[in-house]
């Protein structure tokens, strides 16, 4: 009787924890943790886990600061962290229509509309000082 089996046998996966790792492709595994996204809340986070997953790409969700409150745990933002290897595909991954160029332009709509609220703030201001030097 061999000693050694000549079919291939299938690794069965013994957990979920098990079948989740061997999902993950090394090469996306390589690196310091980076922020590749933002969820608002946890099932958003575990959605957009399960995304990257199935691209094999692994990832670890942090509560985003400031909003750490025990009694509401499932509640609250959350960054999902990718290693730096997998920061590129999970990005275009988890980018809006229009990939990068999209999220650039939205970005550019932020700063355009922060530049506004402080102008417009600066011009209130402008008007008050004059109100109070006229009276």
């Amino acid at each position: 009787m061999p000693l050694v089996i000549d079919a291939p046998v299938e690794e069965q996966a013994s957990s979920a924890g098990h079948e989740r790792a061997r999902k993950i492709r090394p090469q996306y595994a390589e690196g310091p943790l980076v922020k590749a996204g933002f969820a608002s809340n946890l099932a958003e986070a575990e959605l957009i886990q399960g995304m990257l997953l199935e691209e094999g790409i692994p990832t670890v969700l942090r509560r985003s600061r400031g909003f750490d409150v025990p009694d509401f745990l499932a509640a609250g933002p959350r960054d999902v962290m990718v290693p730096a290897s997998g920061l590129e595909i999970a990005r275009e991954l988890l980018a809006p229509e229009g990939g990068v160029a999209a999220v650039e332009q939205a970005q550019g709509h932020r700063a355009f509309a922060i530049g506004a609220v402080l102008a417009l703030a600066a011009a209130a201001l402008i008007v008050l000082v004059l109100y109070l030097l006229t009276t």
